[in-house]
């Protein structure tokens, strides 16, 4: 049964939509973070007992190729959100790095218990068990990638959930163009640490 494809649409809908959008309704925080972690251990026992997801290691071409699109679209976004803030509010532009090692030591534990469950929760799993409904390949990386937005519906901000879904859609054609974990997840982790250190961290809910 845990294989069946009704039963495979009724855990999408559940893990994917239900639990987010509970996690915003008013009711203990205990029993949202009981529901959350609850929900992790399940995909990594449907993960390891049923799904066996393949983590592809990527060869020296597709780092390349990957490195050169990356740096391309960095440049242009990175540009884009310093300026937004600039224009914004400008007393928070680049000011988390003056102090330097708590900048640092958070990167490292955003990168750890952030980017690398996100990108195997919203592209690996979510692809190797899903990716069966969809047979557009643009369907399917905008499905994901408003998923993947609504998965931050709890920060109650309308420009939370713009830039996770552009970059849901970023990461989810990354992944469905190179089936890497590793790829994905460094993209992801360029990206967050960025609006961290650019001044946007705060309405994430990154310590500042």
């Amino acid at each position: 049964m845990i294989n069946t494809l009704k039963f495979r649409a009724l855990e999408l809908f559940l893990l994917f939509v239900i639990v987010p959008i509970s996690l915003v309704l008013d009711w203990p925080m205990e029993g949202k973070l009981t529901l959350g972690a609850f929900g992790f251990l399940y995909v990594i026992l449907i993960s390891v007992f049923a799904e066996h997801p393949k983590f592809v290691k990527p060869n020296r071409d597709k780092w390349l190729s990957f490195l050169k699109s990356t740096l391309v679209k960095f440049i242009i976004i990175a540009l884009v959100l310093a300026v937004f803030v600039y224009l914004t509010t400008p007393e928070k532009l680049f000011y988390v790095i003056e102090k330097p090692k708590i900048w640092l030591f958070f990167l490292g534990v955003y990168t750890l218990f952030s980017v690398i469950p996100q990108e195997f929760l919203y592209r690996t799993f979510f692809f190797s068990r899903y990716q069966v409904f969809f047979k557009n390949k643009n369907l399917l990386i905008l499905i994901n990638a408003g998923l993947f937005s609504l998965g931050h519906l709890f920060f109650g901000n309308t420009l939370v959930m713009i830039i996770t879904f552009i970059g849901g859609l970023l990461f989810a054609f990354t992944f469905y163009k190179t089936n890497s974990t590793v790829l994905v997840m460094v993209e992801h982790m360029i990206y967050g640490c960025w609006l961290y250190t650019v001044g946007m961290g705060e309405m994430l809910g990154f310590p500042t």
